[in-house]
């Protein structure tokens, strides 16, 4: 059966004679009239009746495709399956703690008694980076994270710098105030997700290596990439910590979790000649305030 409009003939109605018009124009006028308002008195027929469709605020509100969710995250209807495609998620403490905010902003630290601040760098493309937070020193407290870059150092500029001109700026500088002016981590990024019904997020790592994505889940839908190291979850670093550790803290996390990445080429080429024992000891792994 094809949608074709047709005429009834139950319907039809026969146009006054161009004769008796001309001998009898009232009579004309009248019939006219009663053509065009038909017995209901109207001109035109409601739009719920046209070609037969039931348009009725009741039925369009039995078709809409978009349901309300309470949980923040916007749904989208597709064969049949409601998914979410990007969590709301302004208000997620997650999202605050991983945030790579754009702009310079100033670091002032200290040394400690044995004359240490907890910092190492390492040189990548003539800029300078941190490549290791110790846990309780001025540099982890300083708030400074792994992948940050220092632009200056004391108010000189840190571009060109190899990494022993880097370490040795920060052993002659003054132990009671060492400024340094820092670039939120611009190697990385942020990808926020959100767990199905079974708690899943739709990737699978190795050694904190992203190697597959899930067709159809949160990952494969908000842009998650293979060949990606894991960094961070939820601002946490997981650098050096082992995969069943960081499977729990993905595990313990709520709904919406942010996943901070690296591409793996950048990320073994800055953790060149580190040892993994050292990074596993040393590396600041607390959550971070906001």
């Amino acid at each position: 059966a094809h949608n074709t409009p047709t005429a009834s003939p139950s319907r039809a109605l026969a146009l006054p004679d161009p004769a008796q018009c001309q001998s009898s124009p009232a009579h004309c006028e009248s019939k006219l009239e009663e053509i065009g308002t038909g017995t209901s008195g109207r001109l035109y027929p409601e739009l719920s009746e046209f070609m037969g469709l039931n348009l009725s605020v009741d039925a369009l509100q039995a078709l809409s495709t978009v349901p309300v969710q309470s949980s923040g995250a916007l749904s989208v209807h597709s064969s049949g399956v409601n998914w979410a495609a990007a969590p709301i998620t302004g208000g997620d403490l997650g999202v605050k703690r991983a945030e790579i905010r754009q702009g310079v902003r100033e670091v002032v630290l200290c040394k400690d008694m044995d004359g240490k601040i907890g910092l190492r760098l390492k040189a990548i493309d003539n800029g300078v980076f941190v490549q290791l937070v110790q846990a309780n020193t001025a540099a982890a407290l300083g708030g400074l994270r792994f992948g940050d870059q220092i632009l200056q150092m004391n108010g000189e500029s840190c571009a060109g710098w190899t990494s022993d001109r880097a370490h040795k700026a920060l052993k002659n500088a003054n132990p009671e105030r060492i400024t340094l002016a820092v670039r939120d981590r611009p190697l990385e990024r942020t990808v926020t997700l959100h767990k199905d019904m079974s708690g899943q997020l739709g990737f699978i790592f190795k050694k904190g290596k992203i190697t597959s994505i899930v067709k159809d889940s949160s990952a494969a839908r908000n842009g998650l990439l293979t060949d990606q190291q894991i960094c961070e979850i939820n601002g946490q670093n997981v650098i050096g910590l082992k995969d069943s550790q960081v499977l729990d803290i993905l595990n313990s996390s709520g709904s919406v979790v942010t996943v901070t990445v690296m591409p793996v080429v950048i990320f073994e080429h800055m953790m060149k000649r580190m040892c993994s024992s050292i990074v596993k000891s040393l590396m600041d792994h607390s959550i971070p305030e906001v």
